[in-house]
Parts: structure tokens; sequence; C-alpha cells
């Protein structure tokens, strides 16, 4: 199945024109070959080049998930996912391939296992209620370190959520 991203679910469509300060990702999707998505991320900006080219943008601070998979006629070649978390314009950022001008690196896996379980991971936050995007990027990144040495990650709870939203708004 094709993921998509089209309307946000407060029914607000991306705009047609990316603001300057937009985080551009370029997706391919050619069945079974290159398959790049956006698997959570409330995307300011989407364009559709062809069938299989498209676009998304980012507003500064918004956190997404882009994953990569390629494969030959042998089978997969690659699998990676990157938790990225949009930048201001002209602000330090770490580069990643399809991505303009670079992003924060929350999380950055390779080999299908991994991927996997991040996947699973995200499938979980969803589960209880909790949009990946507003997720703590602390666990993100605790994900990533456990996941990098082959250990049980900690699962994401609401209890944890709620302790991340408040700790945001000590912050602000």
């Amino acid at each position: 199945m094709r993921p998509s991203i089209g309307t946000g679910p407060d029914g607000h469509v991306a705009a047609p024109v990316p603001p300057s300060s937009c985080t551009l990702v370029d997706l391919t999707w050619r069945e079974g070959e290159i398959e790049y998505w956006i698997r959570f991320g409330r995307p300011c900006f989407r364009r559709v080049t062809n069938r299989e080219r498209r676009t998304f943008g980012f507003a500064p601070g918004t956190v997404f998930a882009f994953v990569r998979w390629t494969a030959n006629g042998y089978g997969t070649t690659a699998s990676r996912i990157d938790i990225l978390r949009a930048v201001d314009a002209g602000r330090p950022c770490q580069t990643v391939p399809q991505v303009r001008p670079g992003a924060e690196i929350l999380l950055k896996l390779h080999g299908w296992p991994r991927v996997a379980r991040v996947l699973e991971a995200i499938d979980r936050i969803e589960a209880i209620g909790i949009a990946p995007g507003d997720v703590a990027p602390d666990y993100w990144r605790h994900l990533h370190h456990r996941l990098a040495a082959n250990e049980p990650p900690r699962r994401y709870t609401r209890l944890r959520h709620a302790a991340w939203l408040k700790r945001r708004e000590v912050m602000l």
C-alpha cells in the first residue's frame, strides 16, 4: 500500500507554495524499487511533480519521520528511517539525503530489523492516542540509542507524554 499524506487531522490543506523557512523533503515512489515516504508529520507544503515524485515541506520545529527503502532484482538493498525536526532557515543543521537544507536528526537507523522496530514503536504511540510528531524529542534519541545498541527501549506512555508537555510549557 502506498503511504500518502493529504489534509491534516484538523482538515487543513497544505500550502501550494513553500514558505521560505520550510524544510523540503523530496520523495520518490517506484513500487518495489525506490520507496521514500513520510511516516508521520504535519506538512505545510505539498507538491506532486508526477506519479513518482513529490515534495513535502515542514515548518520549523515540526517533527517528522522519513523512511527510505530501495531494492533491486535480488532483494532489499537499503532501508533507513530518520526522525527529524525541521529547523529555521539559516540555523545549523545536519544534512540528510533528499532533505533541503537539512534538519536536526533525532533518530537515524538503517537495516530492516531496526527500521521495523521503530515503525512498531510509532504504531504503539499512535495506539495510545498520541501523535508521533508531538512526542518528546528526547524519546526519539533514547529509541535511537537503545536500538543501535540492540537493547530494548522504554515504551512511550501517556504519563511520560504529560511530563514532556509540562516540561515544554516551563521551557517556553
